[in-house]
């Protein structure tokens, strides 16, 4: 007889409500990548996944709204990246499928990589307003991640459709976490790959 769950969720990880609370809202856009690189690393650090962060602020005022980080491994679900995550948490959180809803302050995602291309799809409906990125995508496929078939006009995709764009903030430092997992032998789990988890 078949059978299925009634109810898919997700949990994150015991650390990040207290690392959440540490950021202070900023201005800076430099100091909020800074932030969210560093929940990547703590990702990396604590093994609850892979070495990606983002995050929703409100754009005005730097205040964060919430904090994903990439969950693929620790919950076996495929489309936990971190900006699944964080776009998630945020709506769940303010009760909105649409972040850039009428009478809400505009927001920003901020990712410590390149959206891969599901990110890409989710954030053109996520209703933000701009998207900020550390790495580029090329620095995740050349540790192993498959970031599928993305247009390379991605940029101006999200641009034609109202979503500012900015990228290369604090690359070497969202690089270097890459670096870093791939050195402690964090596993690359694209699937059907020609990797051990096929």
């Amino acid at each position: 007889m078949f059978s299925q769950p009634r109810k898919v969720a997700f949990e994150l990880p015991s650390w990040i409500g207290a690392f959440a609370r540490k950021y202070t809202a900023t201005g800076d856009i430099r100091r909020r990548m800074g932030f969210v690189i560093a929940a990547a690393r703590k990702n990396v650090e604590e093994q609850t996944g892979g070495p990606f962060a983002a995050a929703i602020f409100e754009a005005g005022t730097g205040a964060l709204v919430s904090l994903g980080v990439n969950l693929v491994l620790a919950q076996g679900l495929s489309f936990l990246h971190a900006e699944m995550v964080a776009i998630a948490v945020a709506q769940r959180k303010l009760g909105v499928y649409d972040l850039g809803g009428p009478g809400l302050a505009a927001y920003e995602l901020l990712a410590s990589t390149e959206p891969c291309t599901m990110c890409l799809g989710a954030i053109v409906w996520s209703g933000v307003r701009r998207v900020v990125t550390a790495a580029c995508d090329q620095d995740a496929r050349d540790i192993g991640f498959d970031e599928g078939p993305k247009p390379a006009d991605w940029v101006e995709t999200l641009q034609s459709r109202g979503i500012d764009v900015l990228s290369g903030i604090e690359r070497d430092a969202a690089r270097g976490v890459l670096l870093y997992y791939l050195s402690h032998g964090g596993l690359i789990y694209n699937s059907r790959r020609g990797n051990a988890q096929e």
